[in-house]
């Protein structure tokens, strides 16, 4: 398998296991250490091979933050969206608020 440009860029238990691999260890073994099906070790290690820069455009929210600030774009109420999740308008506002605060840190990370 290839690796990445840059291993800082993949997670920890990624790093590890390219280091045990590198040091001649089977994937059976690598698997047992970390109790993990060979085949989980096998797609782990397929994953250290696609190309990180460190930047995505993914955004890290839940459904529920995504489709709250989707309709909040749109231009609905809280209370309107609140009726739609059977939920309190107080309980939307702080989805909302969570959300905007995971999309700040997410940008000052530069993430």
């Amino acid at each position: 398998m290839s690796s990445p440009t840059d291993p800082q860029l993949l997670r920890p238990i990624e790093r590890r296991v390219l280091d045990m691999q590198g040091e001649g260890m089977e994937l059976d073994e690598i698997a047992t250490r970390f109790r993990k099906s060979p085949e989980f070790v096998e797609r782990l290690l397929g994953w250290t091979g696609i190309p990180r820069n460190g930047e995505t455009t993914e955004r890290h929210l839940r459904p529920l933050e995504r489709r709250v600030l989707d309709l909040r774009a749109d231009g609905q109420s809280y209370g309107e969206i609140a009726a739609k999740f059977k939920r309190s308008e107080r309980y939307i506002r702080q989805v909302e608020g969570l959300a905007h605060f995971k999309e700040g840190q997410r940008i000052l990370s530069g993430g």
